[in-house]
């Protein structure tokens, strides 16, 4: 079967491209340094020719509102056009758990849109909600950090390593068309408090957490359970500390 990895030099996109032609998938890994840009549509037509799935993972250079909103609008316009002349089955889309409950913030809106496209383009379709990545770790103590500390709220946090991610979307991928949502997060759910300061316990961080209730993350204002799934969702298997045995 042939299939187009969107995004597929990321870092979800190169382990999903891996798996799917080692399990004898014809995959082409779609970026724009393989000569494949959903935003002008450059290859993009001779990439979909005979492509029965795609699975899109790809991503704005910047999570600013405009440049996001600009990014999944056209990418979302030019995908719906051009995979219901080429006739694709399944269109699998990797988004974020709570985009629907806080398109106040821009980048979510511009997921939401993505979403959107899709679900109104007549396209077979599957979208796939996951919770933070633990290996987002790093950037959520660099951008709420300083120096000295990070400022860590007290929301509900239940992230998901990026190998358990790569499997699901592989799974999905080669499952039925859902017409619908399907969400995925961790085995464990606690505080982000908990999960930070286990990750700078580990990796021996002298930077002191400081613990907040206002409910915030990356500077904005959320729902307590904004990044954790409310109702039935596929629970990853590696746990939080299985994940830092070997990171």
């Amino acid at each position: 079967m042939k299939i187009l990895v969107l995004g597929g030099t990321g870092l979800i996109g190169k382990a999903v491209s891996r798996k799917l032609t080692e399990a004898g998938h014809e995959v082409v890994v779609g970026s724009p340094s393989n000569g494949i840009n959903i935003v002008s549509g450059e290859g993009l037509a001779e990439a979909l020719e005979a492509t029965e799935v795609v699975i899109d993972l790809s991503n704005a250079a910047s999570p600013d509102e405009q440049t996001a909103l600009h990014f999944f609008r056209t990418a979302g316009k030019n995908l719906a056009a051009l995979e219901k002349t080429a006739g694709v089955k399944h269109h699998v889309i990797l988004s974020i758990v709570g985009t629907d409950r806080a398109t106040y913030i821009g980048y979510l809106q511009a997921k939401k849109n993505q979403e959107d496209y899709i679900k109104n383009s007549g396209i077979p379709y599957t979208v796939i909600r996951s919770t933070q990545f633990h290996e987002h770790m790093t950037t959520l103590i660099d951008v709420q950090g300083n120096e000295a500390g990070v400022n860590i709220s007290t929301v509900d946090y239940q992230p998901i390593a990026a190998a358990d991610v790569v499997d699901f979307v592989v799974q999905i991928a080669l499952e039925n068309p859902r017409n619908g949502t399907v969400e995925i997060a961790g085995p464990e759910r606690a505080h982000m408090t908990d999960f930070v300061q286990k990750y700078l316990d580990h990796t021996g961080n002298s930077k002191v957490l400081v613990s907040n209730d206002e409910n915030q993350y990356m500077f904005f204002e959320i729902p307590k359970d904004l990044l954790v799934p409310l109702g039935e969702f596929r629970s990853g298997r590696i746990t939080f500390d299985e994940w830092l045995k070997v990171n």
